[in-house]
């Protein structure tokens, strides 16, 4: 019988600028656990995701990642607190409540790369 367990997935995220993004992430509390040959690996607790140094025309603006977390508001203050808005001049939306039974918001990369953090209400 052949073993098909999944262990673990991971998006490879694409960067414009590396070094930007690399300390972007780390400004916004993710550890950056490794870097070599044009990828970085982040996590945070128990997920994590890979950057790249890689970026095709158009291909960041038209990426998205999710992060499910238990405290939405929490992390929106977090978000508030680390200063990547400012520093990185990145957008950030309210939080709002979603037809799909979530209350989540965004967050944009340096590189347009847009997160969508939320919280499900039931």
């Amino acid at each position: 019988m052949s073993n098909l367990r999944i262990t673990e997935i991971k998006a490879f995220v694409p960067s414009k600028n590396f070094a930007l993004s690399q300390q972007f992430y780390q400004d916004l509390g993710f550890t950056m656990a490794s870097e070599g040959g044009g990828v970085a690996y982040f996590h945070f607790g128990n997920v994590s995701f890979l950057l790249q140094d890689f970026c095709a025309e158009g291909f960041a603006e038209n990426f998205m990642m999710h992060i499910l977390v238990e405290d939405v508001d929490a992390w929106w203050q977090r978000v508030q607190e680390s200063g990547v808005v400012a520093k990185y001049g990145v957008k950030l939306s309210t939080i709002e409540s979603q037809p799909w039974r979530m209350r989540d918001f965004c967050l944009a990369d340096p590189s347009g790369v847009l997160w969508r953090i939320g919280q499900n209400t039931e």
